[in-house]
């Protein structure tokens, strides 16, 4: 996923693409403020997190100019408190306000949680586990020879974010924050349970041996 970031303060524009990136987001700091529309054209965007106080035009003119040729989940991000502000963000277009100054966990937790609500849904994909095991993504079903593998609520969220990893390792900290973003809470003792039953009854049904993977102090795996 691309993230534009349009801030002109590079101090704090730089902290958070180093913050984003460490989520395997991919981030491009916005540099033409003459003529944002173009810049968001070439680089097609998923996500764009948008100042209000920029130089030339403010970026209520901004989300307004994007909004006339694009849908892209806009998050404003600014220092003023106004609820005049934060009503101006949303009639030009913008689907959310954080206010400056905000920690960079409850930033990250809103742009998994618009990205989520923008692509996840969007997806109509089945995906192969092993044989006659897959993940209907779509349906946020598990199956094994055609017969559904019942789950919990959050086996299955945990189970979907690994595979939307597929072939990458997912820290503890990551699988937190992203259940946290669809506005489930999950403790750490939780969470180890939560996998270890998820292992077990994937190993019960199928007899198939680590569908995942556990890398100790890194996270879990789904080759």
């Amino acid at each position: 996923m691309r993230i534009m970031i349009i801030e002109d303060d590079r101090v704090l524009g730089n902290e958070i693409k180093l913050y984003c990136e460490k989520w395997g987001l991919e981030v491009v700091c916005a540099t033409k403020f003459h003529d944002l529309c173009k810049e968001v054209e070439v680089l097609q965007p998923h996500l764009i997190l948008l100042d209000i106080n920029l130089p030339y035009f403010d970026g209520f003119y901004w989300c307004e100019k994007i909004r006339k040729n694009s849908t892209v989940p806009i998050l404003f991000i600014s220092s003023r408190d106004g609820n005049q502000d934060k009503i101006m963000a949303i009639t030009t277009g913008g689907d959310d306000y954080i206010q400056k100054p905000f920690a960079l966990d409850y930033l990250m937790a809103k742009i998994q949680a618009m990205l989520r609500r923008t692509y996840e849904y969007q997806d109509h994909v089945q995906m192969q586990l092993s044989n006659d095991l897959q993940y209907d993504f779509s349906q946020g079903l598990l199956r094994y020879h055609h017969e559904v593998i019942e789950l919990t609520k959050m086996e299955n969220r945990i189970l979907a974010i690994l595979l939307k990893s597929r072939g990458k390792i997912v820290s503890r900290e990551e699988l937190m924050m992203q259940i946290w973003s669809t506005d489930e809470f999950i403790s750490d003792g939780s969470l180890t349970t939560s996998i270890s039953r998820l292992k077990s009854k994937i190993r019960q049904e199928t007899g198939v041996e680590d569908i995942i993977i556990t890398k100790k102090g890194q996270g879990y795996l789904i080759p």
